[in-house]
């Protein structure tokens, strides 16, 4: 099989959120089990990709092409990363500014010509792909586009499957401007209308062959009013073309036997090293070097999806109680300015207001807790990381965190972390306290934090379904 995977974003050139891990980690672990089928990644370049990626880059070819009435720039540079080709749509009106994603009519004019700069890249890259996945709104108009360019014998055979990571932004402009782009013509545009406007989501859903999303959990939930975010219509609609599959992570990537980033490396028959990335942790935060007392971490985007309400409202009450806590991220300045306060008042307090790999690894190797309680998760990518490094999630029963999460059972000494189902700080509050209360049983709390890094998240399974999924939607069964 021939698979394009399409995506806004890709680590380890380019990063906002947990679609650049999925980028840069699926399409590796799919061409690793399958070595006949060949595997193309496609994105833009972005001026913020760091320069030892952007100079290595090998020029493939450049052209023109039509976006409505604009002769527009585009050329194709190609990277090779640990064996799978990276292709980055080149073109400095749209990507050359100094930020990965913006908004209004430009955000809508950038991302039309991305994806149709993948379409008419494809014959001059001598790629015509069985399928292309495509991810999340700023692919979403490649499905359509698709279906209109099946008119022509080389593109006729093209399937395409449709990754949700967050229903939530869908890429939604005016429709006379959209048109005016992609010259999509009023058939289209009325299925894809949303609110008076043509919504990119809407278009990857509608035309595309198959739609996944990326757990089983939040599959279900967003074919509901409360999860669908308006468009819980057109999934019921498509309801037997929507799977959920689970994201994964690399295992070889966040391995804290092997992890250069923290400070002591260690394994689950290891644990005294974790100790001593937590004193290591507690030293570089400023905080007091004393590891009997729990620390509770938080690394997330600060906004009230991601329960930083509560989170707030929680760290005051659990620090007073003896607990150390520690915040990674950026996102809503009310909370910036709400933690940077904190971390002034509060001693036993540290924040870091930026984006940082590195830290974030050293904060899952040293902390003791780790707070997710998300008011919706497609995914979530952060709790697995917890584990993998024996850091214990808290977390609400909500799409990919109920799917890795399970509860723990004091009767049955079983379970890799605490839940919640109820949004409310009152249920998050009260397990949090049983956390708490675990970490002061030295001897269960150590078959927890084994159990934990037991957990197997790796790419292999997930992986093969996609595969499997492909040769579904093209009728090409092994």
């Amino acid at each position: 099989m021939r698979i394009l995977f399409a995506s806004s974003e890709c680590m380890p050139f380019i990063k906002t959120g947990g679609l650049a891990d999925v980028a840069g980690t699926l399409p590796k672990a799919m061409a690793e089990l399958a070595k006949e089928n060949e595997i193309r990644v496609i994105l833009p370049k972005y001026r913020r990709i760091p320069e030892k990626f952007r100079y290595n880059m090998r020029h493939v070819f450049d052209t023109w092409i039509h976006l409505g009435w604009r002769s527009q720039y585009l050329g194709i540079d190609e990277y090779v990363l640990d064996g799978v080709t990276y292709w980055f749509v080149d073109n400095e009106f749209y990507f050359g500014g100094d930020y990965v994603y913006g908004e209004g009519d430009f955000e809508t004019e950038r991302f039309c010509f991305f994806c149709k700069a993948v379409m008419e890249s494809l014959p001059r890259l001598g790629f015509m792909p069985d399928v292309i996945h495509c991810n999340d709104w700023q692919t979403g108009w490649i499905p359509l586009l698709v279906r209109q360019y099946g008119i022509r014998p080389d593109y006729s055979g093209i399937k395409t499957v449709f990754t949700i990571h967050n229903l939530r932004f869908q890429g939604i402009g005016s429709r006379m401007f959209v048109d005016d782009l992609l010259a999509l013509g009023q058939d289209a545009l009325d299925r894809i209308e949303y609110s008076g406007g043509a919504s990119a989501m809407k278009a990857g859903l509608m035309y595309c062959d198959r739609i996944t999303t990326v757990s089983p959990t939040y599959a279900h939930e967003i074919l509901t009013p409360e999860y669908g975010e308006t468009l819980d219509c057109v999934l019921r609609d498509r309801a037997g073309d929507l799977c959920g599959i689970l994201n994964g992570i690399s295992t070889t990537l966040y391995d804290p036997m092997t992890d250069r980033e923290i400070a002591v490396n260690y394994d689950k028959d290891s644990l005294e090293g974790k100790e001593k990335c937590k004193k290591a942790l507690l030293r570089e935060l400023g905080l007091a070097e004393d590891t009997s007392r729990p620390l509770v971490a938080v690394i997330s985007r600060l906004t009230d999806q991601k329960g930083v309400d509560l989170i707030s409202w929680l760290l005051p009450k659990i620090m007073n109680e003896g607990a150390q806590a520690v915040v990674l991220g950026m996102g809503d300045r009310h909370y910036e300015e709400l933690f940077g306060r904190l971390s002034w008042e509060n001693p036993s307090f540290a924040f870091r207001c930026e984006m940082n790999d590195a830290l974030s690894r050293r904060i899952y190797a040293g902390a003791d807790i780790f707070l997710m309680p998300s008011r919706f998760e497609p995914c979530g990518l952060s709790q697995m990381l917890a584990l993998r490094y024996g850091c214990i999630p808290v977390v609400r029963e909500t799409g990919g965190l109920a799917d890795t999460v399970k509860p723990y059972n004091k009767f049955e000494n079983s379970g890799n972390g605490f839940s919640f189902c109820g949004y409310s700080f009152n249920s998050f509050d009260f397990v949090t306290e049983l956390a708490l209360e675990l970490f002061r049983d030295k001897e269960r709390w150590h078959d927890m934090v084994v159990r934990a890094m037991e957990c197997d998240f790796d790419w292999r399974v997930s992986a093969g379904k996609y595969l499997d999924l492909y040769r579904g939607v093209i009728g090409r069964w092994a």
